[in-house]
């Protein structure tokens, strides 16, 4: 019997209506703080763990969306 955890979370998730503008306003907000961590940190291994924890920070939220509306 397949998992329906694992059958959700791998197939393909068409965006529906109201979505992208959901993606759109959650990437904006993390471009806002990307550029404010880029400002006043210094260049950094720690700021590029910032940065790309930001990146996957917006990836779940989609993800969130996408999978489970």
């Amino acid at each position: 019997m397949p998992n329906p955890q694992i059958e959700n979370n791998f197939k393909y998730h068409a965006p529906k209506a109201g979505q992208p503008e959901i993606y759109e306003e959650i990437r904006n907000k993390a471009k806002e703080l990307a550029e404010l961590i880029d400002e006043v940190t210094p260049k950094s291994r720690e700021q590029s763990l910032a940065m790309t924890n930001l990146e996957q920070a917006v990836f779940w939220a989609n993800a969130a969306v996408a999978r489970n509306e």
